[in-house]
């Protein structure tokens, strides 16, 4: 992949414009980490065009079969794999009932995403055409903190341009995850809990033959116009699945903006049936 569409910049990479070619190779180049964790720059909200999915926790692996055979000699018979980690930052965004995915919109316009190198942040704007005719303005904002390094952040905004809107923000935790590379499509992860308690959600999990066990964890808060939204979201939940539902009717004009902390805590750092009361220490750091 050419990548000749980078802006020169001393401190930053620079994207602008949205091409669709581009987004497996941009995934990798805006990426984040902070040593404990990293993550690819997939989008938060849902895209249907060819992504590749990575989020990865320092530390855990798994031995991954090696497909050669016996007449390799020397060649070892397992290799540690590093994982794709569950996800925390997924957001599901409908604008009057349309699904946002940049791969159907009718127009992407000022499309725009930069990796600040000197302070560690990644931020991605953009305005689109829905299919349904509706026009927003997006920007997010994502960061992963250098002193609780267990834990991250996603600032989620939407404008509403050309008419009043009926927003929903899903913010989910995803634990269903495939390594795309597996040697021979094992299972990676085994899901042991999915639970949620108020507006925190959190899904307890260990890696198969390594049993490293985590648990990733989100809180996601909404703000209308900068103003806190106290509304207790609805939970959707499944074997391997923990969805909060955020309903707002704006005007044009406005803004609503969901603010979502996520990330792992794993048995490395915490006993493994502390990991939850872990991630709730967490979140009382956390200014009100």
């Amino acid at each position: 992949m050419n990548q000749d569409y980078i802006k020169p910049d001393n401190w930053s990479i620079i994207e602008e414009g949205f091409e669709k070619e581009r987004v497996k190779s941009s995934e990798s180049l805006f990426s984040l980490g902070n040593g404990a964790m990293g993550q690819r720059a997939n989008f938060e909200e849902k895209y249907s065009g060819p992504t590749f999915q990575g989020s990865y926790i320092g530390g855990v692996y798994y031995p991954d079969k090696t497909r050669v055979g016996w007449w390799k000699n020397g060649y070892p018979e397992y290799f540690a794999k590093v994982l794709n980690a569950p996800n925390w930052i997924g957001i599901n965004v409908l604008v009057n009932g349309e699904t946002l995915d940049l791969n159907t919109s009718k127009n992407v316009e000022d499309f725009r995403r930069e990796l600040n190198m000197r302070e560690g942040w990644y931020t991605r704007s953009f305005k689109a055409t829905l299919p349904n005719d509706t026009i927003i303005e997006v920007k997010i904002t994502r960061f992963l903190s250098l002193d609780h390094d267990e834990a991250g952040a996603i600032k989620y905004q939407i404008k509403a341009i050309n008419q009043d809107s009926a927003l929903a923000f899903h913010p989910y935790l995803d634990s269903g995850i495939t390594n795309e590379d597996t040697n021979w499509d094992d299972q990676f992860w085994n899901t042991t809990g999915v639970t949620t308690d108020g507006s925190q959600a959190f899904i307890e999990a260990h890696t198969m033959k390594t049993n490293f066990a985590t648990c990733t964890f989100m809180e996601s808060r909404l703000y209308h116009n900068n103003e806190l939204v106290l509304e207790k979201p609805l939970e959707a939940l499944s074997e391997t699945t923990a969805v909060h539902q955020f309903k707002q009717n704006i005007k044009k004009g406005d803004t609503l903006t969901l603010v979502k902390f996520g990330g792992y805590t794993v048995s490395t750092n915490h006993k493994p049936k502390e990991l939850i009361s872990a991630a709730k220490k967490f979140y009382k750091r956390l200014p009100k």
